[in-house]
C-alpha cells in the first residue's frame, strides 16, 4: 500500500510497538475502530481526543478498510 494513500496515519516502531497510528498521536487505528465500534461517531471521538481532526478519524477508518480489504479469515476448530 502506498505510503502517500494515508499522509495522516504513520507506523514507527518507536510508537506503539509500530502500530499504526494517526501522525503525532499516540492513537493508533485500533484504538479509533474500537471508539467507533462501541457507538462513538466521528464527532465524538474529536470532542473526547481534541487533538485530533475529523480527516484524522475517516483516514483510520479508510486505512483499517484497505489493509483488511484482501484478508481471507480462517476459521480452525481443534478437537476436544
Amino acid at each position: 500500500m502506498p505510503q502517500d494513500a494515508f499522509p495522516r496515519i504513520e507506523s514507527n516502531p518507536e510508537i506503539l510497538g509500530g502500530k499504526p497510528c494517526v501522525k503525532g498521536t499516540r492513537l493508533s487505528v485500533e484504538f479509533i475502530l474500537e471508539l467507533a465500534a462501541g457507538g462513538a461517531s466521528r464527532d465524538d471521538i474529536v470532542k473526547a481526543y481534541p487533538q485530533l481532526k475529523p480527516e484524522d478519524v475517516e483516514q483510520a477508518m479508510l486505512y483499517a478498510a484497505r489493509v483488511l480489504k484482501n484478508d481471507v479469515i480462517v476459521n480452525t476448530r481443534i478437537a476436544g
